[in-house]
């Protein structure tokens, strides 16, 4: 019989598995032949393969194959935890962005006992355990081979109509709908990272369980790497970063709710006042709206309905209000101020709107993952033949601002999700998705297109920066909607008299200001250009008797607005360079008897390079080019 491996004709023996397609078209090292779809739809290579099917192959590299490996490795890592702790009790463990995690109910564990666990699950791996799928007829069978793990049998509980699967592997049966690799002699290096706590379903009211993290590759080396970008990605914490040069912080008080000091404020209005500029290049009006709106407003927009638990509200004199999670619905009531005629559009509006959205305590993460953060958001109302125009120019403000900042990007296109979960006729959808690839397609950067991820309410487009650890971080989104300007009635006059729908843009550029910080200060090491660093130069007085000479300097560098201080402390010159380049200040400039008298100063840029005395004039000079053209490298630096 035959079966197609990406549209080529293979003959096979009748009852032939897709691992014996696999072995005949020699895809047999680890990180090949994960698992394989048939017709579209994923299964183990033990599913034997029938006439004309169409087949694809999984690999590590593929997304899709990287959750399978990942997934069938929290299985052994759930294996080596019920040996060694027989009364644990095993719950979910999926795959993640960077490998998996497992979470397990009566275990109490430390990092000490981490080594213990992984050096079981690579005794595992080493028994060349086969996992085997087990089918159940029904719920009461399936609920009968968990009867003592409750977290089980919830989760049987809530299947819907169906087969309920499990795998085993050796003495261990867990709970899954698989697929899985077909041995785990593909995993070739196994790392626990790390425990932490998290509730059960994510919810503060369920039961406390254990989290074990964990890691796998089909090649050590790929291991090896990782474990490399672990340690330079902790250098990277913003977190740390923040700490160390005194940006912002988190307090207990406002759990997800950061506070920006002064220096991490500078940066703040450095990136906002250059994103400002942009747009009133580009025409765009900046309007503010109320934080707390009516629960008539979010019922109309649809998020009371759709988005309530992630809202925080108050009752004021009887009436509910709740504190805005997106500042869309504000703008709808602001374009409903006037009435608009054709001429009008497109209508650009920006809002620099703080938001807040409820997030369980287990996700926050720094500036990351916050409850309260500030969206650089803009709503463009057009006539549909301006839709390729808009986007071609949202595109275009989006790569200078990342480029000004170093930062790579990719685009993701994501259309229409099933049909009967969307608003709009097919018309609409046609027209706005063509619009966008339109504009994708004359851009001329690369896309993928992601089938079916789009919104309820239209097309969209996701741009993902890229930092120097070649990291993606989803900042800007472009996104049509077809369902708030029906739901608020927003109209303009046609030029033939006729009141129309106008198409609007959902789009911002950082995305969360506060995240975007805190992608920037991961990006750069704290190590910021001229025009975003919050503290660019210290003049470091050899003794007292200087301080007058560097204060008169420190006055000439405020002049062109560049962040300065002098560093009258009573350390020594070595100690005070040491401290600047803690803080990692661009510029120090050194100041002593010869100085004064040469009427100069000695420079010192933070990668503790000596550049030797020259004219505050010339340094003044460069610094304020510098600074002007936002450039990434400094005149005096050697990287």
């Amino acid at each position: 019989m035959f079966v197609f491996v990406k549209d080529e004709k293979n003959e096979i023996e009748p009852g032939a598995t897709g691992y014996d397609l696999a072995k005949q078209l020699n895809l047999t090292t680890p990180d090949m032949a994960i698992a394989m779809k048939v017709n579209d739809k994923e299964y183990d290579l033990a599913k034997k393969l029938t006439n004309n099917d169409k087949i694809i192959f999984l690999s590590f590299s593929d997304e899709d194959g990287k959750d399978i490996y990942w997934h069938s490795s929290a299985h052994v890592l759930a294996q080596a935890v019920v040996r060694l702790y027989p009364n644990a009790k095993p719950t979910i463990g999926p795959p993640i962005e960077n490998g998996f995690y497992y979470d397990f109910a009566d275990l109490e564990i430390t990092e000490d006992d981490l080594n213990k666990i992984e050096k079981e699950a690579k005794k595992i791996i080493a028994e060349n355990l086969k996992p085997i799928r087990v089918e159940y007829k029904d719920k009461t069978e399936a609920k009968e081979a968990f009867e003592k793990n409750p977290f089980k049998i919830a989760l049987i509980n809530e299947f819907e109509k169906g087969v309920i699967s499990a795998y085993k592997q050796g003495e261990f049966t867990d709970l899954c709908r698989g697929p899985h690799l077909s041995s785990f002699t593909k995993i070739k290096a196994f790392k626990v990272l790390k425990t932490s706590g998290a509730y059960w379903r994510g919810d503060s009211k369920n039961q406390m369980l254990t989290r074990i993290y964990g890691i796998s590759f089909p090649d050590k080396k790929m291991l090896q790497e990782y474990l490399t970008f672990l340690e330079e990605a902790k250098k990277r914490d913003h977190k740390k970063i923040g700490k160390q040069l005194n940006l912002f912080g988190l307090k207990e008080e406002a759990p997800g709710m950061p506070f920006f000091y002064p220096k991490g404020l500078y940066m703040w209005d450095q990136l906002l006042e250059y994103l400002r500029s942009l747009l009133t290049e580009k025409e765009y009006v900046e309007i503010k709206t109320p934080i707390m709106l009516s629960k008539e407003l979010w019922k109309r927009s649809g998020h009371w309905d759709l988005y309530r638990e992630h809202m925080y509200t108050s009752e004021v004199e009887k009436k509910e209000f709740a504190i805005k999670p997106m500042n869309c619905p504000g703008c709808m009531l602001y374009y409903r101020t006037n009435m608009h005629s054709y001429r009008d559009l497109p209508l650009k509006v920006s809002e620099i709107g703080l938001v807040h959205r409820h997030e369980v305590s287990g996700a926050l993460n720094g500036l990351f993952r916050v409850r309260a953060f500030h969206q650089d958001d803009a709503h463009v109302f057009m006539m549909p033949n301006q839709i390729k125009d808009q986007i071609l120019e949202i595109l275009s403000l989006t790569e200078t601002m990342y480029m000004t900042l170093g930062l790579s990007y990719k685009l993701e296109l994501s259309t229409r999700p099933e049909k009967e979960k969307t608003i709009g006729s097919d018309e609409e959808w046609e027209r706005a998705t063509n619009g966008l690839k339109d504009a994708l397609d004359e851009w001329d950067h690369p896309y993928v297109i992601n089938e079916g991820d789009g919104a309820f309410y239209g097309p969209k487009i996701d741009i993902h920066v890229q930092d120097a650890l070649k990291r993606y971080w989803q900042c800007a989104t472009i996104q049509l909607d077809m369902s708030l300007p029906e739901k608020f009635d927003l109209v303009y006059i046609d030029s033939d008299g006729a009141q129309k729908r106008p198409i609007m843009i959902h789009r911002t550029i950082l995305g969360s200001v506060e995240r975007f910080i805190g992608v920037l200060t991961e990006h750069f090491t704290g190590n910021f250009p001229l025009w975003f660093s919050p503290l660019a130069v210290r003049l470091i007085p050899v003794a007292d008797r200087h301080v007058e000479y560097a204060n008169k300097i420190k006055e000439e560098i405020e002049k062109i607005n560049i962040p300065v201080d002098v560093d009258a402390s009573n350390e020594s010159v070595s100690k005070k360079i040491r401290n600047a380049q803690l803080l990692k200040i661009n510029y120090m400039l050194t100041v002593g008897d010869k100085e004064i008298e040469n009427k100069t100063i000695t420079l010192r840029t933070r990668d503790n390079t000596v550049h030797g005395e020259m004219a505050p004039s010339k340094f003044l000079e460069k610094v304020a080019t510098e600074k002007k053209e936002k450039s990434l490298l400094s005149p005096f630096m050697t990287s």
